[in-house]
């Protein structure tokens, strides 16, 4: 994958209390440039936001950040950016930084982080996507909704072939890998249906 391939990345305006959070937003954003691939990602230039974007810039991506207007002060809009746009809502925040986009990553974070991944997430049930979407399972940070996720299954709200649509990996490059093969695989599907 090359240049063309574009990561959009969810993750905290806030670092966390474990540094493992941080040391993780920036082995990500280091995989996405050795990778050279673009990023894009809610504009911010604090907590892992921050860390990831940084990480990327050094390592020669390219990186979009996406926030609105009203967050600009808040989340400190990262001005080192290869392109930062402001906008004015969140709902399109979030439209554009997933159109286009060739898979989805969720580092740690709150309850934005689980809104976009949420969002996106369901987007794919419904089929208005087939990218594929992952979760860098730093510190074990995801268990909890690991395990949530099997609840909802066994009371028989959530089915199988749904969390089989989430790849979750504690390392970087396993996942990043895993995202590429799914969206590869994505792309070959599209492109038979069109035949």
């Amino acid at each position: 994958m090359a240049l063309s391939f574009k990561l959009c990345v969810y993750c905290g305006s806030r670092p966390g209390v474990d540094p493992a959070y941080r040391q993780a937003a920036r082995e990500l954003g280091q995989a996405i440039g050795r990778r050279g691939w673009r990023m894009v990602y809610g504009g911010g230039g604090v907590g892992l936001m921050g860390a990831v974007a940084d990480a990327a810039l050094a390592a020669g991506a390219l990186v979009t950040g996406v926030i609105p207007e009203s967050l600009m002060r808040r989340e400190v809009g990262h001005a080192g950016l290869t392109e930062l746009r402001v906008v004015q809502t969140m709902h399109e925040r979030k439209r554009l930084m997933a159109e286009g986009s060739d898979a989805f990553v969720a580092l740690p974070g709150g309850i934005g982080t689980l809104e976009e991944l949420f969002e996106v997430w369901s987007w794919r049930h419904l089929g208005y996507h087939d990218q594929p979407v992952g979760l860098l399972d730093t510190a074990g940070y995801f268990q909890p909704l690991a395990a949530m996720l099997r609840h909802a299954a066994d009371a028989g709200f959530v089915t199988a072939e749904q969390i089989a649509m989430i790849t979750l990996d504690a390392r970087v490059e396993s996942l990043l890998d895993r995202l590429a093969a799914e969206a590869v695989h994505a792309t070959a599907v599209d492109d038979l249906r069109r035949i």
